[in-house]
């Protein structure tokens, strides 16, 4: 290997004003969900623009996959620090959630203000079911990549049987198939370990090689330095809003709760929006399961990382319960002190694990660990979707099985037709015509419109 002309000094590989622009061209085109955002940088940074070698880029990926948190905004912040160093990194990744934090923002405003008129329930009417028919596209595209073996199989429906019926907790689950994955992959590699594909042998050579090693060394003084500073940055919201509201607020409770989330939370939106919604809905009762669904329907709606859905969570826990503050401004607050303990830890992530994984390349058994991990998230995401089908399909629910354990099912007697039609639309538009997941909740949205008005 060789350095390539990337220190954390000063030096970059393109200039940083060229970068910046780069980036936010990226964060404005990436909806969709952590597949279609990843896509999107990949099509912008390394096909066309030819900034980092293929290898090199799914090399990062593979990494972030393995964090906890939205691996698709890791990834902006690794490829970030490759090409411009730490300004790089922060700059990417800061760019890739303001977009949708904004937009998210305003659409969570307009939720609260105007939630029970017909026009706003007739949207969500239309985008709850589109969401489950997005969900279910999630595994099955997933799927499909990840499932290459019978093994993996097992591994995903073990996940799915471990979550949905016996309800270990998530980061047990994932952490468990990671564990198999490189215990597996030990005695049979073929089965774990996915081979990359080569790049076309007339491609131009990318900026960054995929056979360069980064120039930053790790190092005990780097790694205290910047564990140091980002845990104090991390939490010191938290801590002042303790100081000001007290330990009994709805923002230190959804602080400690999301900062908690952001550490545990592998395998990306989907995979942890089952976590999300039990302890929000359950636990706290921020808001309700068919709140947590239109949640996840705006955040599908706007640019950014999915998990963006927790900034609506919080709006909506902290505006009904802002503890003497105006409500709309104890749910800007809430919404911004979340989103913020949210994506720190991204950041810290990144900066004092690139230079090690770096040194990883090839690395058979993190490849195996991250195929196992992979697969499971096939099995929690379709956990998700029943959970997402049974709340916006029927008005009822039932557990098959012990008190507090087994299979989630429906009432029967309580479906909702029309959540039906739209799902069906929605499944149509998506695996047959392939129209995108924003063109199909737009038309979802327009088609819950019409029927709210005519029934």
């Amino acid at each position: 290997m060789h350095d390539v002309p990337v220190t954390e000094t000063g030096r970059h590989v393109v200039p940083l004003g060229e970068a910046t622009k780069a980036w936010l061209l990226i964060s404005l085109q990436t909806f969709g969900g952590p597949a279609g955002q990843i896509a999107v940088m990949q099509r912008e940074l390394v096909d066309e623009r030819r900034w980092i070698g293929e290898r090199r880029f799914l090399h990062a990926l593979s990494y972030c996959m393995l964090l906890p948190g939205p691996e698709a905004q890791q990834l902006a912040i690794y490829t970030g620090w490759l090409l411009n160093g730490w300004a790089g990194g922060i700059i990417a990744g800061v760019l890739f959630v303001v977009p949708g934090v904004l937009a998210l923002l305003a659409l969570s405003w307009l939720y609260v203000a105007q939630g029970d008129t017909a026009v706003v329930t007739g949207l969500f009417l239309g985008l709850a079911p589109a969401v489950v028919a997005v969900v279910v596209q999630a595994v099955v595209r997933i799927g499909g990549r990840a499932l290459t073996h019978r093994a993996l199989v097992a591994l995903a429906v073990a996940a799915f049987v471990a979550l949905a019926v016996l309800g270990l907790p998530f980061p047990v689950v994932v952490l468990g198939a990671g564990l198999v994955g490189w215990l597996v992959g030990r005695r049979r590699p073929d089965v774990m370990v996915p081979k990359p594909r080569p790049d076309p042998p007339d491609a131009v050579s990318p900026l960054v090689p995929d056979e360069a090693l980064h120039h930053a060394p790790p190092s005990a003084r780097r790694n205290l330095t910047i564990l140091v500073l980002g845990v104090a940055v991390w939490v010191a919201p938290v801590l002042l809003a303790l100081v000001l509201a007290g330990s009994g607020s709805v923002f230190v409770d959804q602080g400690l709760f999301f900062g908690g989330m952001a550490l545990v939370t592998f395998g990306g939106a989907y995979a942890v929006l089952s976590y999300v919604a039990q302890a929000a809905v359950g636990t706290y009762g921020w808001l309700s399961a068919g709140e947590m669904t239109r949640g996840l329907a705006l955040a599908e709606s706007t640019p950014g990382p999915l998990i963006m859905v927790v900034q609506f969570v919080a709006f909506l826990g902290a505006y009904r319960a802002p503890g003497g503050l105006d409500p709309l401004a104890a749910a800007l607050l809430g919404s911004l002190l979340v989103t913020w303990v949210t994506f720190v830890p991204c950041f810290l992530f990144i900066f004092l694990g690139a230079p090690y994984v770096e040194r990883l390349r090839g690395n058979a058994g993190l490849s195996a660990a991250l195929t196992g991990v992979t697969a499971a998230v096939v099995g929690v995401i379709a956990n998700l979707a029943l959970f997402f089908a049974v709340h916006t399909l029927f008005t009822d629910t039932r557990r098959a099985g012990w008190e507090h354990l087994g299979l989630l099912l429906p009432v029967w007697d309580g479906f909702v037709w029309e959540s039906f039609l739209v799902l069906a639309v929605a499944l149509v538009l998506i695996f047959r015509l392939r129209w995108s997941v924003l063109r199909t909740l737009g038309v979802c949205a327009l088609l819950g419109l019409g029927l709210s008005l005519v029934t």
